[in-house]
């Protein structure tokens, strides 16, 4: 009796142990620890990230390879503060040096992630602990700013054509070029020959010097 006991306490225990191992593995996948493979750090320096988070993914050509574990200010070399974003890359990942990284978003208001876009130089790869200098994102009210400029200065090219001013203004609302056009293509239509017909180069002018150097030979 006390055998069977012990033995169905046996059976208890490997099954609690074995859900506990179950959800420590669940707990490492979702707080995203990669304790199962290898892979480095690399520091992404930006002046203005546009609201990337910890967690967000890091692609590489499109592909993703790793993810970003921290964000922090940094003192400049050239004097300021900058943002470090490190991110943990996986080993297999291989990053040329001049290799370019920005902030993008998936879709128009999607999660901002980091995206690196391979460069040209193969001799050298990025390693672990080395930083690569981002192209910050354009701030929204930066895109505002521009976006009101465009439009302001349709509003002006809109205005002085209505003013008949320019070029355009002119070709749109002067009949005078619109008049000479019809009367050019009704003239080729009475007298299609013309487009065929060459004008006769007319004879150079003698020139007095000419003129004086033959009555000298007289």
């Amino acid at each position: 009796m006390i055998f069977g006991k012990t033995k169905l306490e046996l059976k208890v225990g490997i099954f609690v142990f074995l859900g506990l191992v179950l959800l420590a593995i669940f707990i490492l996948s979702i707080g995203g620890f990669k304790t199962w493979s290898s892979g480095f750090h690399m520091n992404f320096l930006f002046n203005f990230v546009n609201g990337v988070k910890t967690g967000a993914p890091i692609r590489f050509a499109g592909v993703d390879v790793g993810v970003v574990k921290q964000i922090k200010f940094v003192d400049a070399e050239e004097g300021g503060t900058k943002i470090n974003v490190v991110g943990w890359i996986k080993k297999g990942a291989r990053m040329p040096a001049d290799s370019t990284v920005w902030i993008n978003t998936l879709g128009l208001l999607g999660e901002k992630y980091v995206e690196i876009i391979p460069g040209k130089n193969y001799d050298r790869y990025m390693g672990p602990g080395e930083s690569l200098v981002g192209v910050d994102p354009i701030p929204m009210h930066e895109v505002f700013r521009l976006a009101q400029g465009v439009v302001a200065n349709l509003d002006e090219c809109i205005l002085k054509l209505k003013n008949k001013e320019g070029t355009i203004g002119k070709l749109l609302y002067d009949d005078t070029i619109y008049n000479e056009l019809e009367a050019l293509v009704t003239d080729i239509r009475k007298h299609p020959w013309k487009l065929f017909f060459k004008t006769k180069e007319k004879p150079e002018k003698k020139t007095e010097d000419s003129e004086r150097k033959k009555q000298d030979a007289k």
